[in-house]
């Protein structure tokens, strides 16, 4: 379990290729299998969001982190009702296999890095609300996050 946005950091300098997953875990994803839900087809890999700076990103590395995290959809737990499994944020490395419909990376080849804490996932909406308008950022999100609830 991952608590500190430097610990991303700190990942991020043990090599590129490191990704950032919403679902109900890797045992979950691999029994479900990764499958397009509007058209049905199987994808080459899991859909996530790379944590590495695009090269054109000049301010503080940690600043990407916390905008690429402050991205994921809200609310972070299962449905009180317990329909659907606990949902959590989890960083994972391996191969980019393709890109997904919504533009998303495809990763194969998935080593699992570990799980990050609700705290640290608030720790990156402070750092991004603190330096950007990210009510518009957050806004944006969450309508991504219910188009395809």
């Amino acid at each position: 379990m991952l608590y500190q946005l430097f610990e991303v950091e700190r990942l991020l300098d043990d090599g590129a290729g490191l990704y950032v997953r919403f679902s109900a875990g890797y045992a979950a994803d691999v029994e479900a299998g990764s499958v397009d839900a509007e058209s049905g087809l199987p994808l080459p890999g899991l859909a996530a969001h790379p944590l590495d700076p695009e090269p054109w990103w000049t301010l503080p590395r940690g600043e990407w982190i916390a905008r690429q995290l402050t991205r994921l959809p809200a609310p972070r737990h299962a449905p009180v009702d317990g329909a659907r499994q606990e949902r959590f944020a989890w960083l994972l490395r391996g191969r980019r296999a393709g890109t997904g419909p919504e533009g998303e990376a495809l990763v194969a080849d998935v080593e699992v890095v570990g799980r990050l804490a609700e705290c640290l996932i608030e720790q990156a909406d402070q750092v991004w609300g603190a330096r950007f308008d990210a009510v518009l950022g957050r806004r944006e999100a969450e309508q991504v996050a219910v188009a395809h609830a």
